[in-house]
């Protein structure tokens, strides 16, 4: 199959496909008389795959390794879990991080009511007084 029709059976941007190429997480394709690029099924589940991870905010990093433990099928998955442990702890980081930016700008919504003028503008006033 051509590159459009990979990208409708996984949902994948045709430039994605590109790119995850270009990045070595999908195998160098063979190509047709007309030069174009041939995709088999086994290159749709690798996609599914590769799309699965990027929907867990895993890094290309992240699963390039895990493609490569995945063609180890006799190893221990010590690494995996600890790969997938260290991503908890970083979204459990930027879920507090995000907390207390939601904190700051309700704060910051607090300072204003709706019936000032822009001059008189409490949000605008705090962010021109935290630049000082």
């Amino acid at each position: 199959m051509k590159i459009g029709e990979l990208a409708k059976l996984t949902g994948c941007s045709v430039q994605s496909i590109r790119h995850y190429e270009k990045e070595k997480l999908l195998p160098s394709m063979r190509r047709s008389n007309g030069n174009f690029r041939l995709y088999d099924l086994a290159t749709v589940e690798q996609l599914k795959f590769i799309k699965h991870c990027r929907n867990l905010d895993l890094s290309l990093a992240e699963i390039r390794q895990l493609i490569e433990l995945n063609q180890q099928p006799g190893m221990q998955c010590d690494d995996v879990n600890n790969m997938v442990d260290t991503h908890i702890e970083q979204v459990a980081l930027r879920i507090k991080e995000l907390q207390h930016l939601q904190k700051q700008l309700k704060s910051l919504r607090n300072s204003c009511s709706t019936s000032r003028t822009v001059k008189e503008c409490g949000i605008l006033l705090n962010l021109s007084a935290n630049q000082k």
